[in-house]
Formats: structure tokens, C-alpha cells, sequence
């Protein structure tokens, strides 16, 4: 079962979504998604912080601040931003105005990792109708369309009738360690035509960052690097054209996988290629959510360097 029937495309402009926040009762609900990342400590965990304070500064009119670090991640989970309950996230959809007949549109203010965080979420518990703003707040402020400031939105909405959300969790669009453990080269259960993707830097992929929060540097055996801001038009923050991304992401098998697999340090950055995918080619591509940070803390697993 899917819910919300998909108003616009899986990734809208600025003037796309301008255009339908002007239409007469449409049910539209923009999220801020927007989050920090800080790393202080070599081998200790990052730290995390929610953008509010920048929401309540600016905002697109009507948006309310999707908390990445908080309702939308389960508490008190050994990693950072682990997939909450379908019923904690039920309860976080509603609270922001987000029944089952809403399209969401999502942004953060920088790279869209944060927000394509959210329209995985979205879509692993079973809502087909959520979209991300392509550039973000940037691309928003660029075309001259207005910003709002102050938490009036947020008055606004908690007035507003309650929506239903009703969650329909899709087990597909996750991967555990487990599953990973069996991809491991040599392994004889291993299955075949599955793909592990590394959506971080080729420092970090090699081992060689200046500063790494995992309990042990490497990547996971087998797994290829494709970089998230490689899908990025780094002067805008937008996606790259669809005839880019396809072939950015058949270079990596991606596309051709019977499994592809996306991972990264905490889950966030590896639903940006899995987002491509499924702009590119409406490829459903997996997420493993502990991604280094789960793997890299059991020493009894294997790490690959260089």
C-alpha cells in the first residue's frame, strides 16, 4: 500500500513549487529539513544539531522545521538518525501537518542530503507523495521568491486540524548489517548482483580523511565510491541534468544491480544517490542506516583501506 498520491514530480524547481503553493487549497506541505554535523574527536562520534534557530531567521512561507535529530530519529539508539518506529514517525508526520493525502515538499540550506533524508523516510514508511526542492533555500532566495522568519507557520499549523498519517512500512528500501555481512567478498552465501555504494568522499572511502568520527577508519569490502556532491551542480546546489546522474550512476552499477545498496556514515548522505536513482530511472535503491558508524564499532567486522 502507498499513500499520497504524488502532486508534483520527485524533484521540483522553485518556480514549480511557487506555482503550487499559489493554487487554491492545495495539499502541500513544506519541510525544513536543515541539520548540522560537527566532528571534533578523531574516533569519537559526531555530534548533531538541529537548523531551528536558521529556520526561525528564514524560511519558505508556510514551512514548518522537520526535526532530523529528534522526532524523525528514534531515541536513545546506539547511532545517530536511527529509523524510528512507523508509529513515533505516524506521530512526527502529523504533528507537521502531514496526513496521508499530503504531498511533502522538503529543502535544508545545504548540499539536499538532509532533505533527501526526509523524502527516504517518507517513502520507507510507505508515502508516495513527497518531493525535494532542488538547490534548496539557496535556489529558492535565487529566483527572488520570498522568505518568512519566526515560528508564526508553526502557530499556524498547530491550530490547524489534526491529519492521519498511516504508515506503511517498506522493509525493502533498508539494509542491515547483516544483509552487508553477507555481501562480503569470499563469503559463500553472498548474494549475487548486489551493489555497495560509498556515498562519501574519496578521502573518507580510502581511509584517509584529516578527521574521522568512526571508531575505526575504511570502508566496507567490496563497496564503490560515488561521492554525493558529484551529483550536485556545485555552483547551484542543484541536481545534475537526468542524462548525468544515469550515467554517473551506471559507471557504478548502480542502476543494472538486482540490489543496489547505499551507505555512508550515519545514513544521511547515502539517501542523496539513492534519491538519483530513483529520479534518474525510478530505480528503488536500499539504505543501510547504520552505515559506518554501526559497522566500523564491531570489531568483528572487516574494514578496507586505501
Amino acid at each position: 500500500m502507498s499513500t499520497g498520491t504524488a502532486l508534483l514530480p520527485s524533484l521540483v524547481s522553485s518556480a514549480e513549487l511557487n506555482d503550487a503553493l499559489a493554487a487554491p487549497s492545495a495539499p502541500i506541505r513544506v519541510l525544513d529539513a536543515t541539520t548540522f554535523l560537527h566532528t571534533t574527536v578523531e574516533a569519537a562520534p559526531y555530534t548533531a544539531s538541529n537548523g531551528y534557530e536558521q529556520y526561525l531567521g528564514e524560511h519558505i512561507p508556510g514551512a514548518l522545521f522537520a526535526d532530523v535529530t529528534g522526532a524523525l530519529s528514534a531515541p536513545d539508539a546506539a547511532q545517530l538518525f536511527t529509523i524510528p518506529s512507523p508509529e513515533q514517525f505516524a506521530q512526527a508526520a502529523q504533528d507537521l501537518g502531514v496526513g496521508s493525502d499530503t504531498h511533502v515538499v522538503v529543502y535544508d540550506t545545504g548540499g539536499s542530503a538532509w532533505a533527501t533524508r526526509v523524502w527516504w523516510l517518507f517513502r520507507l514508511f510507505g508515502h508516495d507523495g513527497v518531493s525535494v526542492l532542488d538547490g534548496g533555500l539557496g535556489a529558492w532566495k535565487a529566483a527572488g521568491h520570498p522568505v518568512a522568519a519566526g515560528d508564526a507557520d508553526i502557530a499556524a499549523a498547530a491550530e490547524a486540524a489534526a491529519p492521519v498519517f498511516i504508515p506503511d512500512f517498506r522493509s525493502h528500501l533498508v539494509a542491515t548489517k547483516n544483509e552487508l555481512e553477507a555481501t562480503l567478498p569470499g563469503v559463500a552465501t553472498a548474494p549475487e548482483g548486489t551493489v555497495v555504494v560509498n556515498a562519501l568522499d574519496p578521502a573518507t572511502f580510502v581511509g584517509e580523511s584529516e578527521l574521522s568520527p568512526y571508531a575505526r577508519r575504511g570502508r566496507i569490502p567490496g563497496s564503490v565510491n560515488l561521492p554525493l556532491y558529484t551529483l550536485l551542480d556545485q555552483a547551484t546546489g542543484r541536481f545534475l541534468p537526468t542524462d548525468q546522474l544515469t550515467e554517473k550512476l551506471q559507471a557504478q552499477g548502480v542502476l543494472d544491480a538486482q540490489r543496489a545498496v547505499t551507505y555512508c556514515g550515519g545514513g544521511i548522505a547515502a539517501t542523496l544517490p539513492a534519491f538519483a536513482a530513483f529520479l534518474a530511472a525510478g530505480v528503488e535503491v536500499a539504505v543501510y542506516d547504520g552505515s559506518l558508524s554501526e559497522w566500523t564499532a564491531d570489531e568483528s567486522l572487516p574494514v578496507e583501506l586505501g
